[in-house]
């Protein structure tokens, strides 16, 4: 008999603000080093229609015009993370979405700019990973090792 075990996945999103200062090579490490797996990863450019498409969930926020129109200004990389607790882990390790309230040690603390440009995008919750990890990736694009 097999048993297959379920890991769970989450999404990053290496934002344009981290590609353009070229510190993408940093955040990767400490995604590596946080017991998370890489399993796919692309560099890609969103058109500002595929950001709206991705961002649909804010379409009715005042600042969707102004996160859509940034997150299609640059190269991205999509990255999905396997793990026993990827999304929560994932988010720890991300720190709060302002930089400046995020804690010491974590990714928008140490490379955000602002509240907008704070290096790194995650998913929330398994449902916003199994909604978000489609967009950018087939199953068939994702490794084992």
């Amino acid at each position: 008999m097999f048993i297959i075990q379920y890991m769970e996945k989450t999404l990053a999103i290496i934002k344009p603000d981290a590609i353009r200062r070229r510190i993408a090579g940093k955040i990767l490490q400490k995604l590596e080093g946080s017991q998370l797996k890489i399993i796919a990863m692309k560099m890609v450019s969103l058109s500002k229609k595929q950001a709206e498409a991705f961002y649909q969930v804010h379409v009715d926020r005042p600042f969707f015009a102004s996160l859509t129109g940034y997150i299609s200004s640059g190269p991205i990389i999509a990255v999905v993370l396997e793990g026993d607790g990827a999304i929560s882990k994932l988010r720890e390790l991300m720190g709060a979405t302002d930089p400046s309230e995020a804690v010491e040690g974590t990714i928008r603390r140490e490379f955000g700019l602002n509240i907008e440009q704070n290096s790194i995008h995650g998913s929330d919750s398994p449902t916003t990973a199994q909604q978000e990890i489609p967009f950018f990736f087939s199953h068939l694009e994702f490794l084992s090792y």
